[in-house]
């Protein structure tokens, strides 16, 4: 017995209940899919089945109801022909044909109700069909909706704490302390560069000082 069928007593507005309270909703929303497409599929060849009884006695009924015109005509031309003993025979078959057709009759409304009534049920099941179909696609918006929103509230928790900043804040310290030793070492470098600068200044100097010197001499 499937599920659906086990809670047919229920309305949708239950079905929906239980759903709603379900671990995964769209999961148990599919599984109730299922199974009541599983009914659906019975009760459409329940029906195909009723429908073929009324058709069936629908036709023995006309049978019968054609029999008894016919035999009522047979038993009138015999009558006219003064031929007593072939109008009763018609007689006789028309009342056995009327009793049959009034069975027939019967049983083909007996049936043309169960059949309209399954029809019925038959509808009532694809409405809820395409209703709980209908739902299903609300609850999977809904679902993907608080998946992205737990992620986003994740994401900003995590932009938010006091781990996150205090990495922040030692990043921060980390990046001016390389600033500073980076313009440390420039000042160094500028200065170490700036005294080998005068040293060769002085060679420089000291060079022209002696030619000049050497040069003084020659005039002397």
């Amino acid at each position: 017995m499937s599920l659906f069928k086990r809670l047919r007593d229920l309305t949708l507005s239950n079905v929906y209940a239980l759903i709603e309270k379900a671990e995964d909703p769209v999961k148990m929303t599919d599984q109730y899919l299922r199974d009541m497409q599983d009914d659906l599929e019975e009760a459409e060849k329940a029906v195909a089945a009723q429908i073929a009884l009324e058709k069936k006695f629908k036709q023995l009924f006309e049978e019968q109801e054609a029999l008894v015109k016919k035999r009522d005509e047979q038993a009138h031309l015999a009558a006219q022909a003064k031929n007593v003993d072939l109008a009763r025979r018609a007689l006789e078959e028309k009342k056995t044909a009327e009793r049959k057709m009034n069975e027939y009759k019967l049983s083909y409304e007996q049936n043309r109700m169960a059949a309209d009534n399954l029809r019925g049920k038959l509808e009532d099941m694809r409405k809820q069909i395409t209703e709980l179909k209908n739902k299903r696609e609300t609850l999977v918006a809904r679902a993907n909706a608080a998946k992205a929103q737990k992620d986003i509230n994740k994401a900003m928790a995590g932009l938010g704490s006091d781990t996150a900043m205090a990495g922040l804040k030692r990043m921060e310290e980390k990046v001016l302390q390389m600033e500073a030793e980076a313009e440390a070492s420039g000042e160094i470098y500028k200065t170490e560069k700036s005294l080998d600068e005068e040293f060769t200044k002085l060679s420089k100097d000291k060079q022209v000082e002696d030619e000049l010197a050497e040069l003084m001499k020659k005039y002397e």
